[in-house]
Order: structure tokens, then C-alpha cells, then sequence
């Protein structure tokens, strides 16, 4: 049965309680000498929590369940030369599997009443219906295919009975509980308690387990590699191995990524953080409210530009104009690269100018009307009023958005790739090429490598290094922020 029409099943349920509910409720009420605990909706949303939300929650497990189930039983069903093989070759045994179960099911749906024996008989047959399946699809897969449809069929037709009978319960036990004196109102602010605190505890759920998922591939890494190699090192040559090689030479020394994502976020930091600012301060202080509708609108529509496409300004056209003014300049012989750290931040820089401005703008105009009416009354200039009264009051605003924005640099991939390279070595010239931690996690786990190798392990280190490096950022604008606000609040 289709999920969409379970929970149509299950909502139509719940939506039915709320009305049966509300109206049982309200006739209560009237005329009764009894003072009602709760208002008659609070009632129909009681009814509509117990039909709806346990059933949803014991579907999602069912799923959830159902295809582990269907997954350890097909995989435990391989033949024994299929599982005596690494992982990834069951891996992707079990998804060729998964394809041509779903082709059956396209089949099934079409009307086919028998289904070939061999793959060579079956593959023409999904063609004519628009299934595509892989070369290598082994004859031993079709009953195995089969088998998976039938248990998940069976699964699912099982878990939508329970749910609807679990909805349906909920609805009656609800109806049988309306009552003058039940606390409907109490039971569904605490429901409601609860989502909100299941909610605010996703975030940190998920940061958690980002943290734990690249702590524990960190420490298989650091079982190859020592700690002090990788953090300490100053040569990057992870030496790919292909899949079943085992190769575990090569060095992963950290120094040169670290250096290029600092140098590069620095410098677009250099050229984003005076433009944004001013140009927060004018619209802010200076711009006439017709100007401002239009400028602040075109200003950040740089933050709707895809980073690709930055990244393509930056390899056709920063980096060729720099390349050639300084060839220009210095007779013949650039001395800037069009790969270089001054292209990837000054391309980065027009990208993050928009997060300053708006951001910071936005923090400035927050300032109290009264902070600048004070100034301006004792005789201070707007300048003046400015720089020693707005600024000074939303630096820990302006601080904060400074962090997102250097967060953002640092995170950066695709303008690195195009218009800084892919060189990872250590220069403190602006004008060569450098690259970044973000762009050696995407080599690191782009090709034909095993997983459990070191050469792919690394971008996890590399991951959770960068993790670090923005947390201690965070934690230093945190102690900015506090200090500045006991100041001007």
C-alpha cells in the first residue's frame, strides 16, 4: 500500500476526531452547571494527538524496521561467493537487487503475469518499459528480487492494518474521554512541550552526530598515520591507491591545507569585511529610503549567485585580467598566476560582501534612536556619532556576522578549485597558487579507493580539523560578544 495514502488514511482519521471532539465537547458545555476545565477545540485536538501522532510514530519504526529486515534477509540469501567478498561487492550486489526489484515492481504494475527466469530474457522486456539495469545482473538476483518485493509488499500491507487500527483506537479512546472536567488543554500543551523540545534538540543531535561520525573514521585514520605526522606535517602526498591495492605510503602532512584555507579566507576577509561595512554604514546612516529599496536589494542578490559560477568569473576572468596587468607592469613577465590565492580571495571577497552588508545593516539599524539623538544633541558630527556611539554599540552584533561570514569563506570549495588550483603547498606569496582543506576532502573521497584506506580516512581528519578551527572561531567572537554587551547595554 502507497505511504501517502496511509498517512492520508491516518490525517482523515485524526481530522475527524478534531470535529467529533469539538462537537462532543461543545454539546457537553451547554447547559451544564459544571465550569469546563478546558475550551471544547482543546478537546478536538486531544482527540486528533491520540489518532494521529502514535500511529505516525509506530509507522516510521515499522518502515524503518521492515527494511533492515529486507535488507539483512536478501543480503544473508547472497551466494556464498558474493559473500565471502569485501563489502562493497555485496554492497552493490544488494543494489543491483534493489534495481531490479523496483523494475519489477514497474512490471507488475504493467501487467506482466510472468517474469523471465534469465537476465537475458528479462532485460529487453524492462527496456520496452523504460528499466534500465546493469550489464553484470546475475540470473541468481531475479528470485532474490522477487523475494525482496514480496517481503516489503508484505510489510507493507501489514504495517498500514496497524497503523490504521492504532489511528482508529486513538480515535475512540479519545472520544470516550471527553468530559467536562478532563484536562484536555494540559495534555495537549505538554504534546505540544515536547515537539518543541524535540525540535530545539535537532540541531544539536545533528551536530553531535556529525562530530561522532568523523571522530570515529578519525581515529581508524590515526591507527595508519601518528597524530604528529598529520598535524605537524608540512608535505601533502596521499599517493592514491586503487580499490584492493592497500597501499598506506604517502604523506598527509596538514600545514599546507591549513595555511591555504586561512590564506585565502584572510584575504577575502580583507577585501569583504571594509566594502560590506561601509556600504552597511551608508545604507544605514546616509542613504535616503528610495535608495536604500534599491541598493540594498542589488547588493544581495550577489548571495543568490551560485559559487560555481563565481568560480567561472574567476577562471575567465580575474584570473586572465590580473595574470595580464601584471605582465603589463612588469614588462612582459606576470608575476601573478591566474591560479592564485589574490584571485580565489578577491573573487570569494565580492561573493561574501553581501553577508557583511546585509547582516551588518541590519545590526546597525537595531541601534536605539536615543544612543544617536544623544550624540547628535551634544554636538557630535553624524561621523562622530558613528564612529565612537553605533559602532562601539553593535560591535558584538557586527562581530557575530563577521564570524558567519568567515565561516563561510572557510568553507568554501568550488572558487578555490577553479581559481586557486589544487596545489597544496606552503607560500606567503599572494600571487601563487595555493588550495584548501575543503577541496582535498572532495579528492580524497572522489575515485576507485577502498574506504578503509588511509588515503580516504584522511578527509575525515581533515573534516573534523576544520570542525575545530570554526569552533574555536565561534568561541572567540562568543567571548567578544559577552564583553563588548556588558559594556554598552
Amino acid at each position: 500500500m502507497s505511504g501517502f495514502l496511509i498517512i492520508a488514511i491516518i490525517v482523515a482519521t485524526g481530522i475527524a476526531g478534531l470535529i467529533a471532539g469539538r462537537q462532543r465537547a461543545s454539546a457537553q458545555q451547554v447547559g451544564s452547571q459544571e465550569k469546563p476545565h478546558s475550551r471544547s477545540h482543546y478537546h478536538g485536538w486531544w482527540v486528533f494527538i491520540l489518532a494521529v501522532l502514535p500511529s505516525l510514530l509506530f509507522l516510521a519504526i515499522w518502515t524503518a524496521g521492515s527494511s533492515y529486515y529486507a535488507s539483512s534477509t536478501i543480503r544473508a540469501a547472497l551466494p556464498a561467493q558474493t559473500t565471502e567478498s569485501a563489502i562493497a561487492s555485496r554492497s552493490l550486489a544488494y543494489s543491483m537487487i534493489e534495481n531490479l526489484a523496483h523494475g519489477l515492481r514497474v512490471l507488475g504494475t504493467d501487467g506482466l503475469s510472468e517474469v523471465p527466469s534469465s537476465f537475458e530474457a528479462l532485460r529487453p522486456v524492462m527496456a520496452e518499459h523504460g528499466v534500465a539495469l546493469a550489464s553484470d545482473t546475475q540470473d541468481y538476483m531475479i528470485p532474490l528480487a522477487q523475494k525482496l518485493n514480496s517481503i516489503l509488499n508484505v510489510s507493507s500491507w501489514a504495517g498500514a492494518i496497524i497503523a490504521v487500527a492504532i489511528a482508529l483506537g486513538g480515535f475512540f479512546i479519545g472520544m470516550r474521554g471527553v468530559a467536562i472536567r478532563a484536562r484536555a488543554r494540559n495534555n495537549v500543551e505538554r504534546v505540544i512541550l515536547g515537539l518543541l523540545i524535540a525540535a530545539s534538540s535537532v540541531a544539536i543531535l545533528t551536530t553531535v552526530g556529525i562530530v561522532l561520525s568523523m571522530l570515529f573514521e578519525s581515529i581508524a585514520f590515526f591507527r595508519s598515520v601518528p597524530p604528529h605526522e598529520f598535524f605537524f606535517g608540512t608535505v601533502w602526498d596521499p599517493r592514491f591507491a586503487a580499490a584492493g591495492a592497500g597501499n598506506t605510503d604517502g604523506q598527509f602532512g596538514l600545514i599546507p591545507l591549513l595555511a591555504g584555507t586561512l590564506y585565502i579566507a584572510f584575504v577575502a576577509m580583507l577585501f569583504a569585511v571594509p566594502v560590506g561595512l561601509m556600504a552597511a554604514v551608508y545604507m544605514a546612516e546616509y542613504a535616503s529610503p528610495g535608495v536604500r529599496r534599491v541598493v540594498k536589494p542589488l547588493l544581495e542578490l550577489l548571495a543568490g549567485i551560485p559559487t560555481i559560477v563565481y568560480g567561472f568569473f574567476a577562471l575567465v576572468t580575474v584570473g586572465p585580467f590580473l595574470r595580464d596587468l601584471s605582465a603589463a607592469l612588469a614588462g612582459g613577465t606576470s608575476f601573478i598566476q591566474a591560479q592564485s590565492v589574490l584571485t580565489a580571495g578577491l573573487v570569494m571577497g565580492i561573493m561574501l560582501i553581501p553577508f557583511v552588508s546585509s547582516l551588518s545593516d541590519d545590526i546597525i539599524t537595531a541601534v536605539p534612536r536615543a544612543m544617536r539623538d544623544g550624540s547628535l544633541g551634544l554636538g557630535a558630527t553624524r561621523s562622530e556619532t558613528i564612529k565612537r556611539v553605533i559602532l562601539p554599540a553593535a560591535l558584538p552584533g557586527i562581530v557575530g556576522a563577521l564570524l558567519l561570514t568567515a565561516s563561510r569563506a572557510i568553507g568554501e570549495t568550488m572558487i578555490v578549485v577553479l581559481a586557486a588550483g589544487v596545489a597544496a603547498k606552503l607560500s606567503a606569496n599572494p600571487f601563487e597558487a595555493m588550495t584548501t582543506i575543503t577541496v582535498k576532502i572532495v579528492n580524497q573521497l572522489t575515485g576507485d579507493l577502498e574506504f578503509t584506506s588511509p588515503q580516504t580516512l584522511v578527509a575525515f581528519a581533515l573534516g573534523i580539523t576544520l570542525f575545530c578551527v570554526t569552533l574555536g572561531m565561534n568561541v572567540f567572537a562568543l567571548y567578544i560578544v559577552r564583553k563588548y554587551r556588558e559594556q554598552y547595554e
